[in-house]
């Protein structure tokens, strides 16, 4: 028989009955604020073409890296999963998924689906080898109705905006169907931005840089393989995506190492990295001066800067070569931020109208290292838990290392970082539950009074991201 599927009202708020009574309220007075997503990875064209997402493999399998590294890890070839196979069965894909849905207990996947399944499609039996049909059945009749078509989800959802990630060789032409839309009389005015991440111009290692050069140039009118031109053509994509509504930037590098060197050093740097004979150090040293060449460009178009380092992106070289990017490979490496962050912060560390948010997968520079650099710069906030950490014990860890150090108000609020479109609300209700579970500890210990939780409360859910990235 089919286990009940149920979600209990005070899922991951604290065990103590008088901390939970705290909690409880604290969630209360957030759990209906509008969602900011700041920062994520959803397609423009959803919400530009508004068509229906298809199936549930389509909508909630092939797009989810967290789903499908788990059942690779378990012996289950992503082809048959549907990634990059659309000769696949979708209902034989979520057959497989649904028979090996118990390799997720205890995971965020888990939560953030069985919400999806239960808030959103209102499934009231458990995924499993027996209920796949049904769920296949379900979740794909109502995919097929007009109140599960993107915007209508974007709206059901309370989402007030929601920022997406493009390369400066996309022409954008999906957010500009959706700005001609919110201009229309009667049109739908859901917020949709773009940010600006240049990982393909930027990074010598990246696959096919010499040819996002010339894209590069082709786009801009401007020389990308002479120093001057390439960066004009930064200058240039940059306002361009910032009159598109871009209000951030987001850099992908390896680690977070910066450098400074000076116009005749980073040309010389450039001409080695562009002639294509350049050792794994000049690409270091290239991507490290980017960043504080970006830094420099944040100072003067006001764009949030943006720092994701320390994932060895596509561990798994054999897999890469089959799939590409983005399939479950990425694993977290040991990150330097003190030593690495300096020849940025020594040229820009005291810019108080600069913004640069730092996000780590290295949970021991927490402590150590990034709630003291953001307590003390002006420049500086941190990032939410991210990516592996992303969870409810992940978020405490957060909270619990850097709040001594760096307070709140050095932190950004949540961001939900996801490519899985319905996980969106998941991970917002998720957040909200650690965040108010962690105030009521304070309160419960009377080191803050219950009107500040509930002031801090809102300012996690809310407040905090609008104003970090400038929404």
């Amino acid at each position: 028989m089919p286990r009940i599927l149920e979600l209990h009202p005070d899922r991951l708020l604290p065990a103590d009955p008088s901390v939970r009574a705290i909690a409880r309220e604290l969630h209360a007075s957030v759990a209906g604020l509008p969602i900011v997503s700041p920062h994520g990875h959803t397609d423009p064209r959803w919400f530009a073409g508004n068509e229906t997402f298809g199936n549930a493999t389509d909508l909630l399998l092939v797009p989810d890296h967290y789903v499908f590294r788990m059942l690779y890890s378990q012996g289950v070839a992503l082809e048959d999963l549907g990634v990059r196979n659309k000769a696949v069965d979708p209902r034989a894909a979520w057959r497989l998924f649904a028979e090996r849905y118990w390799l997720f207990r205890g995971t965020p996947s888990r939560m953030w689906l069985d919400w999806v399944f239960a808030e959103a499609f209102g499934m009231g039996v458990q995924l499993g080898a027996e209920t796949a049909d049904l769920y296949f059945d379900t979740i794909t009749e109502m995919l097929a109705s007009d109140s599960f078509r993107p915007r209508a989800l974007f709206d059901r959802y309370n989402i007030e905006v929601i920022a997406t990630t493009e390369s400066p060789l996309d022409t954008l032409e999906h957010h500009a169907a959706i700005r001609a839309e919110n201009a229309r009389a009667g049109g739908w005015q859901g917020r949709v931005i773009t940010a600006y991440r240049p990982d393909p111009v930027i990074d010598p290692e990246f696959e096919g840089f010499s040819a996002n050069l010339d894209l590069f140039s082709g786009l801009t009118g401007e020389d990308c393989r002479t120093w001057t031109g390439y960066l004009a053509a930064h200058r240039q994509r940059r306002a361009f995506f910032k009159d598109m509504g871009a209000t951030s930037t987001d850099h992908g590098h390896p680690t977070a190492a910066t450098a400074n060197l000076s116009a005749s050093e980073a040309a010389a740097l450039f001409e080695r990295v562009v002639s294509g004979e350049f050792h794994s150090s000049d690409a270091e040293l290239f991507r490290a001066q980017m960043l504080t060449e970006m830094a420099a460009m944040s100072l003067d178009d006001g764009l949030v800067m943006q720092i994701h380092p320390g994932s060895f992106r596509n561990h798994n070289a054999a897999l890469f070569e089959r799939f590409g990017r983005d399939k479950g490979a990425d694993i977290p490496t040991r990150t330097d931020f003190v030593h690495a962050l300096k020849p940025l912060l020594d040229r820009f560390g005291n810019e108080k109208d600069l913004s640069i948010i730092l996000f780590t997968l290295d949970e021991s520079a927490y402590a150590r290292e990034l709630a003291p650099l953001a307590g003390h710069y002006p420049c500086l906030k941190l990032g939410p838990a991210w990516w592996f950490h992303d969870s409810p014990e992940g978020m405490k860890r957060f909270r619990q290392m850097t709040t001594e150090t760096a307070g709140f108000y050095n932190t950004v609020g949540f961001n939900d970082d996801t490519r899985a479109f319905l996980s969106i609300p998941a991970r917002h209700d998720v957040a909200r539950r650690i965040d108010c579970g962690f105030l009521a500890q304070l309160v419960a210990e009377h080191r803050i009074e219950d009107w500040e939780a509930a002031e801090l409360a809102q300012d996690l859910s809310y407040n905090l991201a609008k104003k970090a990235y400038n929404l």
